[in-house]
């Protein structure tokens, strides 16, 4: 008998059920160690509890057949040197050398025609594997039953030739898949995708669209996809970030909760599971206990300055798609590819910051937006980078010289004794420091999304540091920059704007450092809450004609970046308004 740890050229006998339900998820969880839950994995991993114990010896093959009477062995692991193979098994039934593995399944079994019950083709194929590992081991096995938990039935299942044929033609297209750096394409219109917890992160119907967009005559018209995607991920996140920007805070960890203590006494707790990333702001302690209880949950502890410069953040072991990582560095190189996803990304950019004044000024100057358009029409045409760049410069400069229009308050709205030397009178964009309110707000709303992008870029495997259109700088996120332009006008504007126009923040919530101009504690606080409230807004995607919030947009996007990369799609999708 051989039992052995699940090496990389040894096959789980789960994962060639994956593979047998969709080759494209087998790839994600064994390839690429990806593992998303969902209603359906947590139901069958609470199942499982009840059917997991300390693993029981099992005895050989001729210490069974000189046994009398049935006996049972739960959560026996073997392995099949023959095949490749490893399972873990939830129960075997043995009656001399005779050993029938069982297998605990979620849900229930499907019907044949005539009314008789059946078992699932995955299960089918993960049972069968067992049997060709008990087989290798010397033990008997012509039957396996599979026990359908929800209506507590059994279906048993014949190890018969046509099947293991079947398995074993299985076994070796998925050892061809997992050898590969392409990952299969996903299923079209397949009922098996609304299930699958993995759903966000492969984006079939998306990936499938804008194929079929990339290889049509009419791509570019097509803008407008409304009732031919379905929304297959949720289109909000239950879990939302945590701000801490009170300067000499303490967390602590206590079991599953975040206690967070001011000069010794708690003042808030928070459980790990209803956040998504920490965020500290300044002067802010943290125990290693938290640290490591947040990494273990893969939540991003993310780390500013007192006056919101973005300094970096601690992951836990994310980033294991070391394929993506390498085609990101290859494509990098390729001035081509820069200049051409540059191209869109400062297109869009420029369509967006359009847009924006058009919805949003009290009277949008029409020379100032024929000069946008004009820029949005040279920006595909540029032949450089740095060229580029001054296209991109010149729609900045005209669209802040603006941007006041948008600003909806008097000068005296939202002054009091304490603050007579600051108003909401912006004109022109300025920072490092930012020397008047407005533009202090534009820099810590730039430095949160950009966080927020580096985030969703380490998520889906890239290394944020690496961009395209921004070039490569110590201690710069290139590529959040890189994907944060097309949303600078959409997230970051918007908060400062709304945050202004509707009174979260006056003039009051902020100080002076000499020429510089910053926010203080309770500013920061509102304006947090602005651009939450903004992050949480849905908004319709102009290509699948669907709505999300931005928050899950931003990583329908990087992860859209992810399929440019891999081939799986012609073309970046960059995200527009109308």
């Amino acid at each position: 008998m051989t039992i052995t740890d699940a090496m990389p050229d040894y096959l789980p006998a789960r994962m060639l059920n994956e593979y047998t339900y969709c080759p494209r998820l087998f790839y994600y969880e064994h390839v690429e160690s990806v593992f998303a839950e969902n209603l359906e994995t947590v139901e069958g991993s609470m199942g499982h509890k009840r059917v997991d114990k300390e693993a029981q010896e099992l005895p050989t093959p001729d210490e069974l057949a000189e046994r009398d009477g049935p006996i049972q062995s739960r959560s026996v692991t073997l392995s099949s040197d023959n095949h490749k193979a490893i399972a873990k098994m939830d129960l075997l039934q043995c009656d001399g050398r005779e050993v029938i593995p069982v297998d605990y399944k979620r849900g229930k079994p499907p019907n044949n025609d005539d009314g008789s019950l059946d078992a699932w083709d995955t299960d089918k194929t993960q049972l069968c594997v067992q049997a060709l590992i008990l087989r290798d081991n010397g033990y008997q096995c012509i039957e396996a039953i599979a026990y359908y938990m929800t209506t507590r039935q059994r279906v048993r299942i014949a190890i018969d030739e046509a099947l293991v044929a079947k398995t074993e033609a299985i076994i070796r297209q998925a050892r061809v898949v997992a050898a590969s750096d392409q990952i299969p394409p996903p299923l079209v219109d397949s009922p098996k995708c609304p299930r699958c917890s993995l759903v966000g992160i492969c984006l079939p119907d998306e990936t499938t669209f804008c194929r079929a967009i990339d290889s049509s005559d009419d791509a570019t018209e097509s803008t407008d996809s409304s009732g031919k995607i379905r929304r297959l991920l949720p289109a909000r996140d239950d879990l939302r970030p945590l701000y801490l920007n009170t300067q000499g805070l303490h967390v602590g960890k206590s079991g599953g909760v975040l206690k967070i203590k001011e000069k010794g006494k708690v003042v808030q707790e928070v459980r790990i599971n209803d956040i998504c990333q920490l965020n500290l702001f300044g002067n802010i302690q943290i125990t290693t206990q938290a640290i490591q209880a947040l990494c273990a949950a893969e939540k991003p502890i993310v780390y500013f300055s007192s006056g919101g410069w973005f300094y970096g953040a601690t992951y836990g072991l994310g980033m294991k798609n070391i394929f993506l990582r390498r085609e990101q560095f290859r494509q990098a190189d390729d001035s081509g590819f820069c200049l051409k996803l540059a191209q869109q990304l400062v297109v869009g950019k420029i369509r967006n910051q359009r847009t924006m004044l058009q919805r949003n000024h009290i009277e949008p100057p029409k020379t100032a937006l024929a000069q946008i358009k004009c820029m949005q029409d040279d920006a595909p045409l540029a032949k450089t980078i740095s060229e580029l760049l001054g296209i991109e410069g010149n729609a900045a400069r005209v669209y802040f010289q603006n941007f006041s229009g948008m600003i909806k308050v008097s000068e005296d709205e939202g002054k009091d004794s304490t603050s007579d030397s600051f108003a909401f009178d912006f004109s022109g964009r300025n920072r490092r420091p930012p020397r008047d309110p407005v533009n202090a707000l534009l820099s810590l709303a730039y430095s949160v999304l950009a966080k927020d992008l580096a985030i969703a870029c380490h998520t889906v495997g890239f290394d944020p540091y690496l961009g395209f259109f921004h070039q490569p700088r110590f201690g710069r996120a290139s590529l959040a920059l890189d994907l944060m332009e097309p949303f600078r006008s959409l997230i970051a504007d918007s908060s400062v704007l709304w945050a202004i126009n509707t009174r979260m923040i006056t003039t009051k919530h902020f100080i002076s450092a000499g020429q510089s101009v910053a926010l203080t504690s309770d500013g920061r606080k509102a304006f947090f809450r602005a651009y939450e409230q903004r992050m949480d807004t849905l908004v319709t995607h102009p290509l699948f004609g669907y709505r999300v919030n931005y928050r899950r947009l931003l990583e329908i996007q990087v992860r859209l970046l992810a399929r440019l990369l891999t081939g799986e799609i012609d073309s970046y999708p960059v995200f527009t308004t109308r």
